[in-house]
């Protein structure tokens, strides 16, 4: 009984084994498909799934990065200052500090809240805008105002994606040219007063400017307590003696109406008509227009 027994067992011991060796290869499925594709050139990802993966994967990758950093050779091109093959060259030559330290890595990455200079001028990566608009009455030269009144903003909202801003001031009743820009830089000149920006005007006044009061005014006075340079003055040609063109640099507040009313005259209309060289010419009130390429060199060069 025992030999028997263990000869049953033995002849049953084959077909465990091949029954076994089947489930074991229906267990595993994915082995086997990795097995093959691992070793089959020719297998490809179905279309849809590799969609899907390339987009999983570029997701990922952009997680990974920060979205708020920009290559320096980028940064420096999109200032406008060269081609970013070029901004690599300037950049080995130690033409760009970041932060006040000189940088020379190629690749290196940098913020917008950084500090990027080139040849020690501030550079930002936003395109330069320079707009330039005939102001009207009525409209303050501000970017809001709490009290509700007209600002030149709402003139030029849509003049620019770019955040523009106005270069120097205009009162509320004086029209005339205003120039808007993101140029940092390029304000400050336009506005620092050893520049000397020059700035016509053209005035209107309560009576006729005598031909004494515009000689005193045409040399040196004093005017609380500063002294005043008027580059400019005369009457306009085939125009009363109350209209008066009239050129200054200088940039204090109200200049030309505290001018005329320290020497006992007011001012009822008072116009900018040109401005660092540039003029009214096709330019109607409450109107803007970007400047061309040559009136920004122009500008550039003061």
């Amino acid at each position: 009984m025992t030999a028997k027994s263990n000869s049953s067992r033995g002849r049953q011991n084959p077909s465990v084994k091949k029954e076994k060796k089947g489930n074991t290869t229906n267990k595993k499925p994915y082995s086997k498909q990795t097995s093959k594709s691992s070793k089959d050139k020719n297998y490809r990802l179905h279309p849809q799934k590799l969609k899907n993966y390339k987009k999983n994967s570029s997701s990922t990758s952009k997680s990974n990065v920060d979205s708020d950093e920009i290559r320096l050779n980028k940064y420096i091109a999109n200032a406008g200052i060269c081609s970013r093959r070029e901004a690599d060259t300037f950049i080995k030559s130690g033409s760009a500090t970041v932060n006040g330290k000189i940088i020379t890595e190629m690749g290196y990455k940098v913020t917008l809240d950084d500090e990027v200079r080139f040849d020690g001028t501030l550079i930002s990566p936003e395109t330069k805008r320079y707009v330039l608009m005939n102001k009207p009455k009525n409209y303050i030269t501000t970017m809001n105002d709490e009290r509700g009144r007209k600002t030149v903003m709402e003139l030029i909202h849509n003049a620019a994606k770019e955040r523009i801003y106005p270069v120097g001031r205009l009162d509320r009743l004086t029209t005339g040219l205003l120039l808007f820009t993101n140029d940092g830089e390029l304000a400050k000149k336009l506005t620092h007063p050893k520049h000397q920006v020059k700035k016509l005007y053209h005035v209107n006044l309560d009576k006729k400017l005598s031909m004494r009061d515009l000689q005193k005014i045409s040399e040196n006075f004093v005017l609380d307590g500063k002294m005043v340079f008027v580059d400019k003055i005369s009457y306009i040609e085939n125009k009363p003696k109350n209209e008066i063109g009239i050129e200054i640099h200088s940039g204090r507040n109200r200049i030309v109406r505290k001018v005329f009313e320290h020497f006992g005259y007011n001012v009822t209309r008072l116009d900018r008509v040109v401005f660092a060289g540039l003029t009214k010419k096709n330019l109607s009130r409450g109107h803007w227009r970007h400047l061309t390429q040559q009136e920004i060199n122009n500008l550039k060069m003061i």
